[in-house]
């Protein structure tokens, strides 16, 4: 049906924007870079736990699979760690920004994983992404921090991309993200552990809008996100919807402009280098879909 079509591309853009808000939230909460990550990985835990025995879901997997959802799990809080931390020592389009160059990682972390060669357009795109690094670094070099973990953030990012595009071949993407969260969870608990930070009363005192930011954060922006995701994937193309995630920066910036026009405002060079990135990966993700419909189109005919 014509409307329903509709209301599902409404919803993945909706998906895309609650993405792109997700740092404005973390901007927004005063706790640090890992306790925001724990409450949100718990939470999500949580939250996801209630929904699998709502709808009854099997979620026994071996002993094996958990350690490998487990590895995951502790890439994806190291992805988040650093994501908040660029935030908090840059801004949010520092962050963003750094977080579209995943795609130049990719061109060289997926040709590992999946065995293939690395393409030509790629190795071009990624340089034009080094580029595009060098014009943000270069006129914003105060922050330089944040730009550094926005590059780990980003590296993780893609990693984790990579290792569950091989788990969903396989397994429920809720029960993926379960194992995930709850790993993440341990792993940060012994990280906060053995760190100095400590569970003390100075951990859990928050104030209540950091509270409400954090649920939000863990329920909308996490356990739903995640959920719907996988739920629009039934009705749009996986394409559509990884070339519409690619967006993700250009909302999350627009929104940080909106709201925090003093902070976010950026050097006309910052912007320049923001776009090539950008474009980068969104031609990068269309060349893609190209090669994919000759190559359906050759193993039809044939």
């Amino acid at each position: 049906m014509p409307n329903a079509r509709l209301k599902d591309y409404l919803h993945l853009h909706f998906l895309v924007f609650i993405a792109g808000f997700t740092a404005i939230l973390g901007k927004e909460i005063s706790a640090g870079a890992t306790a925001i990550v724990w409450y949100r990985m718990a939470i999500a835990a949580v939250l996801m736990f209630i929904y699998i025995k709502l709808i009854k879901l099997n979620i026994r997997v071996s002993k094996k699979t958990i350690i490998q959802f487990s590895a995951a799990g502790v890439i994806i809080a190291l992805h988040w760690i650093t994501f908040f931390e660029s935030i908090k020592q840059s801004n949010i389009s520092i962050a963003l920004a750094m977080f579209s160059s995943g795609a130049f990682f990719a061109s060289f972390i997926e040709p590992i994983f999946f065995k293939r060669r690395i393409l030509a357009y790629e190795i071009f795109f990624g340089l034009v992404v080094i580029l595009g690094v060098f014009l943000i670094t270069s006129s914003e070099l105060n922050y330089l921090n944040g730009i550094v973990l926005g590059l780990l953030s980003a590296l993780f990012s893609t990693l984790f991309a990579v290792i569950n595009g091989r788990f969903i071949e396989r397994y429920n993407a809720t029960v993926i993200s379960f194992y995930e969260f709850i790993s993440g969870v341990i792993f940060l608990s012994l990280f906060i552990h053995f760190s100095g930070i400590h569970f003390n009363e100075e951990f859990f005192t928050l104030s209540k809008l950091d509270w409400v930011f954090i649920f939000i954060l863990a329920s909308v922006c996490t356990a739903y996100a995640f959920i719907g995701a996988v739920e629009v994937m039934r009705y749009i193309s996986p394409f559509t919807v990884i070339l519409t995630y690619n967006l993700e920066p250009v909302y999350g910036i627009i929104l940080a402009l909106f709201l925090f026009p003093e902070t976010e405002k950026m050097s006309s060079q910052f912007y320049i280098g923001a776009v090539l990135i950008i474009v980068m990966v969104l031609l990068d993700a269309l060349l893609k879909n190209s090669k994919a419909k000759r190559r359906k189109k050759l193993l039809a005919n044939n």
